[in-house]
Order: structure tokens, then sequence, then C-alpha cells
């Protein structure tokens, strides 16, 4: 596993983390706590220093499987990066499947109570890293989010502030790098071989302010695999129903097409190995967070970092 530093002012993360979305136990389909116990314990073992979560991630589930498992281990040099802003604390669990009646709440109030919330799941002094999970711009247009961040930190509550770039607002959202470059300390993209707009304005602006870059999705929901065909379909409680439609898989499989050369040039390493290898060899970005259900994919996933970024021979069979 190799490791890096999360922009100028960020902890020492492995380029390789462990997206704990899934482990929630809502959007994507079936899961089993002891499984998902499992695969934390793996990536640990592997290395990985770095978790990223959210508060919403199964109301509070992810954070409470991730604290059961840091308390067993103790925290030692992991990070955990969680997120709010997702108000679930006045959703009808009964009637919500995940994102239902939960609404965007962004006052200072609100994120200050929830990032307490998180502190008190996860059983931590201080959040290594809260990020605004992915608001609409005319909400990060307003004073309070940032406030809330200015106050949690001076508190002593969150060591690193971050923002979750909304998905496919990359360019739309690069601005707030500049006006908040102070105070943010890493940023959260979708990045993969196969949507690369965070190319264009956003990296260059947080390599311009040190800001670290999380990247998101980077096996896009798991086609980046292998395993989807344009048959492929997914439960009523996938997200990926949406994410994935038969219309999206077709699109994507055949941009997929021309990255062939790309896999076909490293028979001895999986699909999903070289997706990861693509992400993390952008100079701008220092970690990418695949989710994982079991012990097996975490360890197919974090052997990625061993063999490091791609060359620049290779990244041209990425164009």
């Amino acid at each position: 596993m190799q490791y890096t530093n999360l922009g100028k002012r960020g902890p020492r993360v492995s380029t390789i983390g462990f997206g704990a979305w899934a482990i929630g136990g809502m959007n994507w389909g079936p899961t089993d706590d002891e499984v998902s116990i499992r695969a934390i314990h793996a990536a640990l073992d592997a290395g990985v220093t770095f978790i990223d979560t959210a508060d919403v991630y199964g109301f509070g589930h992810s954070e409470d499987l991730i604290a059961g498992v840091i308390k067993e281990r103790g925290k030692g040099e992991i990070v955990i990066a969680t997120k709010a802003g997702n108000d679930f604390y006045n959703a009808d669990k009964a009637d919500d499947q995940g994102y239902g009646p939960i609404r965007q709440t962004y006052t200072k109030e609100y994120l200050i109570f929830a990032a307490e919330q998180s502190l008190r799941r996860l059983g931590v002094e201080a959040l290594d890293v809260l990020q605004l999970h992915s608001p609409d711009l005319e909400k990060l247009e307003r004073d309070e989010p940032w406030e809330a961040l200015e106050t949690l930190k001076r508190q002593g509550k969150i060591l690193c502030a971050g923002l979750s770039i909304q998905s496919f607002k990359e360019t739309e959202q690069a601005h707030l790098l500049d006006r908040h470059a102070d105070l943010l300390d890493c940023i959260q993209v979708r990045y993969n071989l196969l949507e690369r707009e965070a190319e264009r304005v956003l990296f260059p602006k947080a390599q311009q302010h040190g800001i670290g870059v999380i990247v998101r999705i980077p096996l896009l929901f798991g086609l980046l695999t292998g395993k989807f065909t344009r048959q492929s379909t997914f439960g009523p409680d996938d997200h990926r129903n949406m994410n994935l439609s038969a219309e999206k898989l077709d699109k994507y499989l055949s941009d997929l097409d021309r990255s062939r050369p790309l896999f076909e040039s490293h028979p001895d390493e999986t699909m999903a190995q070289v997706a990861l290898r693509f992400c993390i060899t952008h100079p701008a970005c220092h970690t990418a967070i695949p989710g994982a259900k079991t012990a097996e994919q975490v360890a197919d996933n974090s052997a990625a970092s061993d063999s490091g970024p791609l060359d620049e021979p290779e990244l041209r069979l990425t164009q």
C-alpha cells in the first residue's frame, strides 16, 4: 500500500481507501453486518488507512459499524471522513428506503448538530474530516455552511473541512475552491475512466490551492470491474436501477470499448485494479474510495495501490 498527504494541510492517507456507503444497508441491495465488518477488517489488514462514510449511509449504520471495528482495533493512524447535510433525522424510516423524505439542510445550526451526532456514533474526540454532502450550488452560495465548518474547526470538533462536489457539477462548482481556499482542506469528486469532467477546471484549482482530492465512484458503481453487461438489472432497493439504467449501461459500455487496449495491456491485473490505478495517476488525486461489501472485494481493490500510477504511454490508451 502506498501513502500520501491529502493536500497541503490534510492527513496522511492510503492511496486506496474504503468507501463505506454500501455497508450502511441501504441503496446497494442486501447486506450482512458480519460480512461488512469482515470487509472493514480486511481493508485495515491490507494497509488501508482512509475510510469514507456519511451520516446518512444507513441512517447512521455505516458509522456504527466503523465505530465497532475502531473500538476493537484502536484508531491509530486510521483517518475517518464523514459527511453531513442530508437530513435524515426528520425522515420517517418506515417509509423511506434511502432518499425519499430526506432533505438537504445546510443551516449552521443543523450542520453543527449533525457533526456532534457523528462524533457520538463514531466514538472519537474529533472528526478527522467533515464534508458538506454534495449540496446544491444555491446552498453553497450562502454563508451558513461555511460558518458551520469554521465554527466546528475552531471548537476542535473537526480537524479538516471538506466539500463533496455534486456529481456532474465539477466545473460549475470550481469557483468555490477560490472563494474558500483557506477553509477547505479537501474535496470529494466523482471521477473515473469514463467520467473525466473534473480534469478541465476543478483539478487545476485544487492543485493551485493545495486542496486534497478524494475520488469517489472510481469504479462507476461496479461497471469498471467488468461484471456488468447490457442485460444487467438491479433490485428495487438498489440505487443502480437509476444510475446504471439500461440506457446508461449501453452508453457506458460503448464508451468503455475505447479503453479496452488499456485493460488488455495488463493481463495480470483485474479491470478494477487498472481502473483504480487510472484514478490515482492524476497528480491532483490523492486517494480513491471504491465501495466494497466483502473482504474479497477489498483485497482486489487494495492491491491497485501496490502497482502505483500508470505511465504516460498507458494513459494515451485512455484518450
